[in-house]
């Protein structure tokens, strides 16, 4: 009669416990960790969704915030988590493609550190003044800045980040000189911005949305595909013949490497449900934000995508993180 070695015993026990522990996924709370501040459009797309998905899951999601580095210490800190599902990120364009594009440094590498489940949404960016400068629309703001260079500053969330990155495609098209005020997240910067101590931001529409609604700031110009219903009177940065800095931020959940595919699965489709619920769409729609709810295939190919465009960027107009 064949007989099982003790040790033979044993290595199965473990597979049969890891295979029920993941069977079960999720018996304990999970860990969203949102790279920036909170007050960001990062963070309010993450708490949009971590609500329904919690109850879709079963467990509650606790979002945390952890900002600073233009989003790679919160992000390095998900790469180091242990890969079981509980500890997840929000990967956004400035963790996965500019920061790591104009930073040598970067504590991970964002195409084997990250095991990508998702795309949840894409926003447009926007420049946006202060209401008390001398100019309200696009072409007023691109005659002063051409007629006095260096005068002006924008705030960003951050060194690295999409918005940062985007004005040096700017500056690099217009032949213009803006100096750049980065920030720990885009909620000190748009702090900053409305109370005028900054004059431009160029943030993520999301998070700039209600200040812009309560003219508190003025639209400039948008990264979108279209004019948007919520800003009919702003331009497209393809309008105004920047067809290259018209591009949108996305904002998907990661885990560190080595995510069993089951629990990647799981989150995905249970991620994709909480999409198809209409309040739930009607909440991101309303920041002017497109849906977009993909495969971590796609999502994967799309964070290497956006990598190359920034570190070409980088390396045209020389940028460093000093």
């Amino acid at each position: 009669m064949f007989r099982r070695s003790a040790s033979t015993l044993g290595a199965l026990a473990l597979c049969a416990t890891a295979a029920h522990a993941q069977s079960v996924y999720p018996n304990k709370p999970i860990h969203l960790l949102v790279p920036f501040a909170p007050g960001g459009t990062t963070d309010l797309i993450a708490r949009i969704v971590a609500g329904p998905l919690g109850r879709e899951l079963g467990q509650p999601i606790v979002v945390d915030n952890k900002g600073g580095g233009g989003g790679s210490i919160g992000a390095a800190e998900t790469a180091r988590a242990a890969p079981d599902g509980y500890n997840l990120g929000v990967a956004t364009v400035s963790t996965t493609a500019t920061n790591p594009a104009i930073n040598p440094k970067i504590p991970y590498n964002v195409a084997t550190d990250f095991t990508p489940i998702i795309n949840i949404a894409a926003t447009p960016n926007v420049i946006a003044a202060n209401t008390k400068l001398p100019f309200h629309d696009y072409k007023g703001f691109l005659a002063a800045v051409k007629s006095e260079p260096g005068k002006y500053t924008y705030a960003t969330p951050g060194t690295g980040s999409i918005t940062h990155l985007m004005m040096e495609m700017f500056k690099l098209s217009t032949h213009t000189e803006i100096v750049h005020v980065p920030y720990r997240g885009s909620g000190p910067a748009l702090n900053d911005a409305v109370a005028g101590q900054v004059p431009l931001i160029f943030d993520n529409l999301p998070s700039s949305l209600p200040f812009i609604k309560d003219k508190r700031l003025i639209a400039l110009v948008v990264a979108a595909p279209n004019r948007l219903p919520t800003l009919p009177d702003v331009p497209t940065f393809k309008e105004v013949g920047l067809e290259e800095v018209n591009r949108m931020a996305y904002y998907g959940l990661v885990g560190p490497k080595g995510l069993p595919k089951d629990i990647v699965d799981k989150i995905n489709a249970a991620t994709r449900k909480v999409l198809q619920d209409p309040a739930i769409r009607k909440r991101i729609e309303e920041t002017d934000s497109i849906i977009m709810a993909d495969t971590p295939e796609a999502f994967a190919k799309q964070m290497q995508e956006e990598l190359a465009v920034y570190k070409n960027v980088v390396v045209k107009q020389k940028l460093t993180l000093d």
